[in-house]
């Protein structure tokens, strides 16, 4: 795997970077490496995250007074390595891992306290194994997201050891209390624990459906960036941006699995269209409106090169390689008239039968209203209504209200948009909701 970029911060506090600042761009992009070579040599997947976060939360009180070392990342790494035998010391486990830990440190090195100044001079590079860092953040991201984790649990613990996001900010990203994310992380470290999850990536047998689990989670955690469920903002750019990230590791560390080229594809084709989907206001610009010109043409052009890429290798795609190509036919048209409905339809159908959920239906009724007409779409809708789907969500009377609208059905309309007005959790999407109901009175 190609190794990510590294932030070009030494010597000093200055440069543009304060300490803070330092620590927290270093420890996201090298976390990951960080936390999988503690696990490897610990052997102990729960205390190499908990050693990364006091080696992370030593950081954060040193660079900013001492200035940033030579080897940031290396300085971490000692740190975490100098806590953990402090941990098999308490544990009066000096066995053959200390002996590997403590190797080289040299007389009176295995101590608690500030690491050297320059610690890639010496014992520096002791856990880095450059043929073991692809298999130790592939080993991460499937312990993160092992099944045996709720969904909540994965999606926090892979952001905070996968993405090297803190507590406060995967709080922020979801609106509860930074304490709730602390508990779900302290639960997920210690159920895998308890199911005794080796540090390892799976054996090929168990890898295709362990993968599964890992592709959702990138794809909820995308999700919740593109179209947030509550707050004041349509888009939170830097949690989807942090889900491109992780499916392009992915596509690097599996590089013959389709579904991965497939996910990737869906994330940048998608975010293609992020600079045309909100005015300046930030108020949301629906997909009839938008600018296309100000769609990402790079972006498209990766996506596009991702789904020939998951075609290539697979034997068909799967339900994110189906996304996708509905992705890419919006991406290639002139405007939404001119937009290839009937194949989207297809598409629909297909990922209907593959991966059928109530989303797949309501998305494949609005593509059959726009291929035939509102009239042909309403009673896949109103199917999903008799069978009480997506009760929660704003999402069924929005778009139930939107093809009323257009058969000229006005109070029934009305009804169903002041619905998704009160489900709707996201200020900006309630605001559209608002607008298209004082257009029925207007």
């Amino acid at each position: 795997m190609a190794r990510r970029d590294r932030p070009a911060l030494s010597g000093s506090a200055g440069g543009g970077h304060t300490g803070r600042e330092a620590v927290a761009a270093v420890w996201r992009i090298e976390s990951a490496r960080i936390v999988g070579a503690l696990a490897r040599y610990t052997g102990d997947f729960a205390l190499a995250e908990d050693l990364g976060q006091e080696a992370l939360a030593e950081a954060l009180v040193s660079w900013p007074r001492d200035g940033i070392p030579h080897n940031p990342a290396g300085w971490l790494l000692t740190v975490g390595r100098r806590r953990a035998i402090d941990a098999f010391r308490r544990r009066a486990a000096l066995d053959e891992r200390y002996a590997v830990l403590a190797h080289e440190l040299g007389e009176g090195g295995a101590v608690s306290g500030p690491a050297p100044a320059d610690p890639a001079r010496g014992t520096g590079d002791v856990l880095w194994d450059p043929d073991q860092i692809d298999d130790d953040i592939l080993a991460l991201m499937f312990i993160s997201c092992h099944p045996v984790l709720s969904r909540e649990a994965r999606v926090a613990l892979t952001l905070r050891v996968v993405g090297g996001l803190t507590s406060d900010e995967i709080a922020k990203v979801f609106l509860v209390p930074t304490a709730t994310v602390q508990a779900r992380i302290t639960r997920a470290k210690k159920t895998l624990g308890a199911a005794r999850v080796p540090f390892e990536v799976p054996p090929a047998g168990e890898r295709a459906e362990r993968l599964g689990s890992v592709l959702s989670v990138v794809y909820l955690i995308f999700t919740e960036g593109s179209s947030a469920s509550s707050g004041g903002d349509l888009i939170r750019l830097d949690l989807a941006g942090e889900a491109q990230r992780l499916a392009r590791v992915l596509t690097r560390l599996v590089p013959d699995e389709p579904e991965v080229h497939g996910l990737l594809a869906l994330l940048e084709l998608t975010a293609a269209r992020f600079p045309a989907r909100t005015g300046a206001d930030g108020e949301p610009v629906l997909l009839e409106q938008q600018d296309r010109r100000r769609w990402d043409r790079s972006a498209i052009r990766r996506g596009r090169a991702a789904l020939a890429r998951a075609e290539q290798v697979g034997r068909g795609l799967g339900a994110y390689g189906l996304q996708a190509v509905i992705a890419e036919c919006h991406a290639v048209a002139p405007s939404v008239d001119a937009t290839n409905w009937e194949r989207i339809v297809l598409v629909y159908e297909a990922l209907g039968r593959l991966a059928p959920s109530p989303v797949v239906d309501l998305n494949r009724a609005v593509a059959v209203s726009m291929a035939q007409g509102p009239a042909a779409a309403l009673p896949i809708v109103d199917e999903l209504v008799a069978a009480q789907a997506l009760s929660n969500s704003h999402l069924l009377p929005s778009v139930r209200g939107e093809l009323l609208t257009r058969l000229g059905r006005t109070g029934e309309a009305r009804t169903e948009l002041e619905l998704a007005v009160t489900l709707c959790g996201n200020e900006r999407e309630r605001t559209v909701l608002e607008r298209k109901l004082s257009d029925l009175d207007g």
